[in-house]
């Protein structure tokens, strides 16, 4: 084990220390009161970087497969000492988190406190650029439109009250992390926030197949919104009436995208757009 790291050997399932890490399905589905589940090397490193940068989030506590010690030790001295390591064998590890755990890597964080939606907005560059969602209830479309936001340097993404978690287990993991590094808002419903981002000067751009600009023709400007709905119903009317409509030309075969994929060709689209301004 690496010496440099003050680590709590658990031999027992049961043992107090580690409550938080046990039974991880069952409790993903009840909550976990403010706190979420880190999982894996990438997501792990990304919660190093959030907690020692001193902003939303922070780590509590960290439970590592007894083998999987070496391989990220870089990580886990990134972490400030009063911040608990926890080492287990895999039968124990196993027992602990209800299934087999393959990874054998995971954290317990929180957020500390969330801000209104107005100051989120008002905390971005004068030039931003930002995702919107709205009803996206899908875990796997919401991580890796978190993704594609830190990929193409969106300044944050805001979500009506409609979405599913972004801090849920494997929304994060999705993200590779994402959700730790790009601000975001989620509450309320979908028209005020999109009224409250056009108050503070967003262009907002509802996708849509039958959106009137193809992505490639939007105009640029300072401040954009790209706003993406759920697969299937897509965004409501209310929405679509009330804003600039795009489409993205494809083929006449297929009448949507994915909503990740949407939303990741259309802010390469934009953010390559805003660069030439």
């Amino acid at each position: 084990m690496p010496g440099e790291l003050a680590l709590t050997v658990i031999d027992d399932a049961d043992d107090p220390r580690i409550a938080a890490f046990r039974d991880i399905r069952e409790r993903d589905l009840t909550g976990r009161q403010g706190r979420f589940i880190v999982e894996g090397t990438v997501v792990l490193r990304m919660l190093a970087a959030a907690h020692t940068s001193g902003g939303e989030f922070a780590a509590e506590s960290i439970l590592i497969l007894e083998n999987r010690l070496t391989g990220v030790s870089n990580i886990l001295s990134a972490f400030p000492s009063d911040v608990p390591i926890y080492v287990a064998k895999a039968g124990v590890l196993d027992a602990i988190v209800g299934f087999h755990l393959h990874r054998g890597i995971l954290a317990v964080g929180k957020r500390n406190g969330e801000k209104t939606l107005t100051d989120t907005i008002r905390q971005l560059p004068a030039s931003s650029l930002v995702l919107a969602g709205c009803g996206i209830s899908n875990h796997d479309n919401l991580g890796a439109m978190f993704r594609n936001a830190a990929a193409f340097h969106a300044d944050a993404m805001f979500l009506d009250s409609t979405c599913c978690d972004p801090l849920y287990r494997k929304s994060l993991r999705v993200s590779v992390g994402s959700v730790l590094s790009v601000p975001y808002h989620r509450g309320g419903d979908a028209l005020g926030m999109l009224e409250t981002l056009a108050t503070e000067g967003f262009d907002i751009w509802s996708l849509s197949p039958a959106g009137d600009t193809e992505i490639r023709h939007i105009p640029a400007s300072r401040r954009m919104a790209l706003v993406i709905g759920t697969e299937g119903d897509g965004l409501p009317e209310q929405v679509l009436s009330r804003f600039h409509t795009a489409h993205i030309a494809q083929s006449k075969q297929l009448d949507s995208l994915n909503a990740a994929t949407a939303a990741g060709l259309a802010l390469y689209q934009m953010a390559a757009c805003m660069e030439r301004l």
